[in-house]
């Protein structure tokens, strides 16, 4: 993405799954349904003569919790924006900087994403679409390139501020949660391309007024995503997204994403 350019995407989501269990939130047996609209701006630049991006993720979300709350039998609506998330990346280290035509090449990358806690959120419910919480995200990421061939590994962490005020006056902590991803990448053509990705995270446990909750994080995450291009400055790309946990806790789910972007 060369310096100067911007990109604005639009998209729609639909996750459906069950939520296996979740003591924090005292849900159990429970089936979610999750519809997002977002919108994504990115805007490149140099950094000195140092490639970088800042990016800006702003979702509008509807979900639907059906199952027992508490030991009832509930279902719960909730709509409207979600926390949004801005994320700076910038390159590291770039074998081809000297020869931008190359085939191959090796690029480490990092970024900073931040999500701020202006989403919907109310203090007197127990389950919302907010968080009030930030959630600061440092990665770390490596990309070789062969060919039209592309594989690419990430480390991230998730560190989460305390929520204050969590459900009936509480205060929730967590721990960070580590993550691995890797994707593989063929590109057909300037535009046209598809992928294969796997991620789990571990870690996450959480803390409501000081009594841990035993839920620790042990998910995997895998998918497909297929991008194809519409003009020279516009494109689609159709994502899906399958998750399971591998603990206790968590979910069984499955996300659908479509989203179209133009870039001037």
């Amino acid at each position: 993405m060369p310096a100067g350019m911007n990109v604005v995407s639009i998209g729609y989501g639909r996750t459906t799954g069950d939520l296996l269990f979740d003591p924090v939130l005292q849900v159990e047996d429970a089936e979610i349904t999750v519809d997002t609209l977002y919108a994504v701006y990115v805007r490149s630049f140099n950094l000195g003569d140092i490639p970088s991006r800042i990016d800006v993720l702003v979702p509008w979300q509807s979900v639907r919790w059906e199952g027992l709350l508490s030991g009832e039998v509930r279902s719960v609506e909730r709509k409207g924006f979600a926390n949004p998330r801005f994320r700076f990346s910038t390159i590291l280290f770039n074998t081809a900087k000297d020869d931008p035509a190359s085939t191959s090449k090796t690029v480490v990358g990092a970024a900073i994403a931040v999500g701020a806690p202006m989403g919907e959120y109310y203090e007197e419910k127990l389950l919302n679409i907010g968080y009030n919480r930030f959630v600061i995200r440092p990665q770390i990421g490596v990309v070789h390139t062969e060919g039209p061939w592309s594989g690419e590994l990430t480390g991230s962490v998730f560190f989460y501020t305390d929520n204050d005020e969590f459900y009936n006056n509480g205060t929730r902590e967590q721990d960070p949660i580590y993550t691995l991803q890797t994707h593989l990448i063929y590109m057909f053509e300037p535009g046209l391309w598809a992928s294969v990705s796997a991620g789990y995270g571990w870690g996450g446990l959480s803390w409501v007024n000081g009594e841990s909750q035993d839920d620790e994080w042990g998910n995997f995450l895998a998918g497909v995503a297929v991008a194809a291009p519409l003009t020279d400055n516009q494109g689609v790309k159709a994502t899906y997204l399958y998750g399971r946990t591998q603990k206790a806790t968590g979910s069984l789910s499955g996300t659908f994403g479509l989203s179209w972007s133009i870039r001037f």
